[in-house]
């Protein structure tokens, strides 16, 4: 059976990013002019009053205090708060297949290969922006990638889900190398005017090339030790966007038609799901958690972070054990923690371990252990 590594990880990031105080301003302008709309009804009982926000509140409850959108006016502009993307045609690339050849370039150029290396595309991301053609094929054509190409969502762990699926193709053969992909426009799939979910999620893609190592020249490459999935169903974390929307009269614009969860039971749920799975993981492979150098989490919420680190290591980890991109990034859903692994793995010594993990919708949970060569 073919050996596995990553040999290279690759960002794009958008241009335009969205402040708290900016996010606050705007949600607050929104509150103010929708209780005036609704006065009478609200002093007569009939609805209730929008509440306000603030940025200590944004702040505290998730450690966020900005993201990148792709488009910044349409989240910002009160009558709308929905990003502005235009639809292109189909003769012109898509927006998620621009992010991911972005990111993938990137990728190729880490790992020292070109896109002939290549046998495989994965885009795994928890929202497509289409049913088909699939968005991997697309990018496989732009990218010239002479393979084949799918895709695959398992919300906020679809990263290390591709990321297994990658290996798995490669150890049995089928594939040199395979590129995993994860584009992920959240700012569409979000509510804007929702007080407790507005503020958590950003745009950005990733990309991770993985490679049969004995085909691998890279500086940056890291073998993988270990893995474990895990499932979980939970309505917890939910969103109800989907083809079949247009047969129901409650129609596509329906709250539940976006982001919505539980916070609450989320936190108390997989905190301890996600710690157990890290564990145990990093058992399966023969090691113990104090020689565990870094956690690349998934940037979903700061607390859930400390939290798990906590119960992983019975004490607080450091800001290097447990690095943090979700303040700037805010959770970008798949690709949060390969945007921590791309951006803080350069500074670990030879033979250093550590893990990546996702966790979220599903319930879903990814784990990684990998050693540094």
């Amino acid at each position: 059976m073919n050996q596995v590594v990553i040999s290279g990880t690759g960002l794009y990031t958008p241009e335009q990013s969205i402040s708290n105080e900016e996010l606050i301003a705007s949600f607050n302008a929104y509150v103010e002019q929708f209780n005036s709309a609704n006065a009478e009804a609200i002093a007569n009982g009939e609805i209730t009053a929008l509440e306000p926000s603030s940025v200590a509140f944004v702040e505290k409850a998730s450690g966020i205090k900005s993201r990148y959108v792709m488009n910044k006016d349409g989240v910002l502009d009160v009558n709308r708060m929905v990003p502005r993307i235009p639809e292109r045609s189909d003769d012109e690339q898509s927006i998620m297949c621009e992010m991911a050849v972005a990111a993938s370039k990137q990728a190729l150029e880490r790992a020292g290969k070109t896109a002939a290396d290549i046998d495989a595309v994965i885009c795994a991301a928890s929202n497509m922006q289409r049913g088909y053609p699939a968005m991997a094929v697309e990018i496989q054509n732009a990218l010239g990638i002479d393979g084949y190409g799918y895709d695959m969502n398992v919300a906020c762990s679809s990263a290390t889900f591709g990321i297994q699926a990658a290996m798995s193709a490669i150890q049995s053969g089928q594939a040199r190398a395979v590129l995993v992909v994860n584009p992920e426009i959240t700012s569409g799939h979000l509510n804007w005017r929702d007080r407790d979910s507005h503020f958590i999620f950003g745009d950005a893609c990733t990309a991770i090339i993985l490679e049969r190592a004995d085909l691998a020249t890279s500086k940056h490459q890291f073998a993988i030790l270990g893995m474990k999935l895990k499932t979980q169903f939970s309505n917890n974390i939910r969103n109800n966007f989907g083809f079949l929307n247009r047969a129901d009269e409650s129609g596509i614009g329906a709250p539940d038609k976006l982001f919505r969860q539980q916070g609450r039971k989320v936190f108390k749920e997989v905190c301890p799901m996600a710690a157990e799975t890290i564990t145990n993981t990093v058992q399966a492979a023969g090691l113990g958690i104090d020689t565990i150098q870094r956690f690349w989490l998934h940037q979903a919420n700061l607390n859930m972070n400390l939290l798990i680190a906590r119960l992983i290591l019975g004490r607080d980890a450091t800001t290097e054990e447990s690095p943090t991109i979700l303040d700037t990034y805010a959770n970008t859903s798949s690709a949060g923690s390969i945007i921590a692994f791309h951006k803080h793995q350069d500074d670990l010594s030879k033979d250093a371990i550590g893990v990546i993990c996702s966790f979220g919708a599903g319930y879903s949970i990814g784990c990684v252990v990998v050693k540094k060569l």
